[in-house]
């Protein structure tokens, strides 16, 4: 019984406490972290990895299926969230990214996200956590290891 009684005062505090704390940030602006998918994000994740040996060492090559070996050297429209790989406000090399970067990338069910590295054709890019649109030239870059995302696009432009 008293165990009970205990057990009923800790559920009433927690209640309480919850209840408190919904009060407590009416207007917390979260942001929707809706995906940005489309058929040009769905064949770019579908690529995989072959992976093979140089010696002790794993080695993962890029894998193009059929379906996104249909987009190179194709110009692509891509929409989704700007990840910059240098400081500042103005980006003229980003990643894209289906999810925002506020959003951790290693979190979820389904892994990291697949990302896009975008070279911008003229002008840059300035920082936003909102969606952006790009459109260029869908290119696999040949040697990935060297650096570099193993896909890109090249010659892009702000869509509006």
């Amino acid at each position: 019984m008293k165990k009970n009684i205990i057990s009923l005062f800790i559920l009433f505090l927690s209640i309480g406490f919850a209840q408190a704390q919904i009060g407590r940030f009416p207007d917390a602006n979260v942001p929707d972290h809706t995906p940005m998918m489309n058929k040009t994000w769905e064949a770019i994740d579908k690529m995989m990895y072959k992976v093979t040996y140089e010696g002790n060492k794993k080695v993962y090559t890029p894998s193009y299926p059929p379906v996104l070996k249909a987009l190179e050297n194709k110009v692509v429209e891509l929409p989704g969230y700007l990840v910059p790989l240098n400081s500042g406000r103005t980006h003229t090399t980003f990643m894209i990214s289906v999810l925002p970067v506020m959003q951790c990338m290693f979190c979820g069910s389904n892994g990291i996200p697949p990302m896009v590295e975008v070279f911008m054709k003229n002008g840059s890019v300035k920082f936003t956590e909102e969606p952006i649109k790009v459109k260029g030239r869908m290119k696999f870059n040949p040697e990935p290891l060297k650096g570099n995302a193993e896909i890109q696009i090249i010659d892009a432009v702000l869509v509006k």
